[in-house]
């Protein structure tokens, strides 16, 4: 299910990655945020909000690796971070659509503010389509559910398609098999 998923997210513009285990995929992750300029200072930070990938990690010793590697997030340095990291609670195969229950404050933070969304999903999290997630949302434990679907994209009138106005222009998907999670 995970080809299909991966065939439609491309399609919408997304950037879809699949790794074997979470060492891999943060191999990966700690690789693309040195190649993305990651920086201390506005306009190069990255925020990664708390998430099962990174859950008894040395958090400190990431920053010190990453310098402008956060874990602590605020609306003020979300708005200045170029790239946001979070973990998603389900895919979708038929629309390539990322789901997540982002009721924490910093999870819609790091997926809409910075202008490269890098979002963190376990393989077997990918549902077939909307059927089969909706009896899986408890609506007592989430108070906001956020739909990803492609970088963020307008159109105006004229049907001129820009990328990015309301939210990210770049959405990378990071698949991981030995990552659970989902509510």
């Amino acid at each position: 299910m995970w080809e299909a998923f991966k065939t439609r997210a491309e399609a919408v513009g997304a950037e879809v990655y699949r790794f074997a285990s979470q060492t891999e995929a943060l191999d990966f992750i700690l690789t693309f945020l040195v190649q993305e300029g990651v920086a201390n200072r506005p306009g190069a930070y990255a925020f990664w909000a708390d998430s099962p990938l990174i859950q008894g990690m040395d958090l400190s010793a990431l920053e010190e690796k990453i310098p402008g590697l956060k874990f602590a997030c605020t609306k003020e340095l979300a708005a200045q971070a170029r790239i946001g990291i979070s973990q998603m609670d389900w895919g979708l195969a038929d629309t390539g659509t990322l789901v997540q229950v982002a009721t924490q404050v910093e999870q819609r933070l790091v997926s809409t503010l910075p202008e490269i969304h890098l979002a963190i999903l376990g393989t077997r999290q990918i549902l077939p389509d909307m059927g089969t997630l909706l009896p899986r949302v408890k609506p007592t434990e989430a108070s906001y559910l956020a739909f990803i679907t492609g970088p963020s994209r307008t159109a105006d009138i004229e049907r001129v398609l820009t990328i990015g106005v309301h939210g990210p222009g770049r959405l990378v998907i990071v698949l991981v098999d030995d990552l659970g999670g989902g509510n």
